[in-house]
């Protein structure tokens, strides 16, 4: 698809989803179309137009696209709108149309904990592998202000019911393991966010979690880690920051560099 100036093609911003570098996704849609398609583009928030203004001092220094269902008037005005204030605003190119059109990933507005902006998580503490892959996925691809609260397993449901929290990745809730499917896997069907790159990443966790390291040649090198940075923190917030570049780079490497291979000596023209 060709973009104008100012516009950012579907491809192109797919490219950045996921990514430490994608920019805050604004869907201005009116609530009357949205009804008719009420799924958002990953990592997106819905906000209405009469309210844009209040985004300022959380936009300002940030890269950000709007949204609207054609990518015609609403997104455009509301991008130069938002230039008028100092903001880098792009407009997506054709809109929600054009990303669902492109076959790209949706998530249902109706799979998605409330409040969605900003929502609180809550699983066991001292975590090792989903329940960091699961905070980076949600973090990445749905809720980029989510908040994760870690305390001792038998507290998880009263802490999810006083805090208002979405209890994961433990025994008797929603977002859990079903099966042979670990809580990441879950969150991806849930989520609507099947690429062959969450694919792919999954089967590695998938793996590493479960101990079925014999499934993915990359498991033993993930446990390995995840096992090492849980010893080197002790606060497991603290550990969380820090284990997300990993997963940066581990989704990097599954949608770009599954094919790679190292090896020595290096061979010479």
């Amino acid at each position: 698809m060709a973009t104008a100036f100012s516009e950012i093609s579907p491809t192109q911003l797919m490219r950045l989803i996921g990514t430490p570098d994608a920019p805050i996704l604004i869907d201005v849609l009116r609530d009357d179309d949205f009804t008719l398609d009420p799924r958002l583009i990953p990592s997106a928030r819905k906000h209405s137009l009469d309210q844009l203004l209040q985004l300022l001092p959380e936009l300002r220094g940030q890269r950000t696209v709007i949204i609207c269902q054609k990518g015609k008037k609403l997104s455009h005005g509301a991008a130069a709108l938002l230039r008028n204030h100092g903001i880098a605003a792009e407009v997506l190119a054709g809109g929600n149309h054009a990303w669902r059109d492109a076959g790209l990933p949706l998530v249902p507005v109706a799979n998605l904990p409330q409040p969605h902006l900003g929502g609180l998580w809550v699983t066991r503490h001292r975590p090792k592998i989903d329940r960091i892959a699961c905070p980076w996925l949600i973090r990445r691809f749905v809720d980029p202000k989510a908040q994760f609260l870690f305390v001792p397993p038998a507290e998880v449901s009263a802490v999810a019911e006083n805090f208002n929290a979405t209890p994961f990745d433990i025994e008797n809730t929603f977002w859990t393991h079903r099966g042979p499917l670990c809580s990441f896997d879950v969150m991806i069907e849930e989520f609507c966010l099947a690429t062959p790159a969450l694919t792919r990443l999954a089967a590695v966790i998938r793996a590493a979690d479960t101990n079925r390291l014999d499934l993915s040649p990359q498991a033993a090198g993930l446990l390995a880690l995840s096992v090492g940075l849980s010893r080197q923190y002790k606060n497991d917030s603290d550990q969380l920051e820090a284990a997300l570049p990993l997963y940066d780079a581990l989704y990097r490497w599954a949608r770009d560099g599954h094919d790679e291979v190292h090896d020595w000596p290096a061979v010479t023209g």
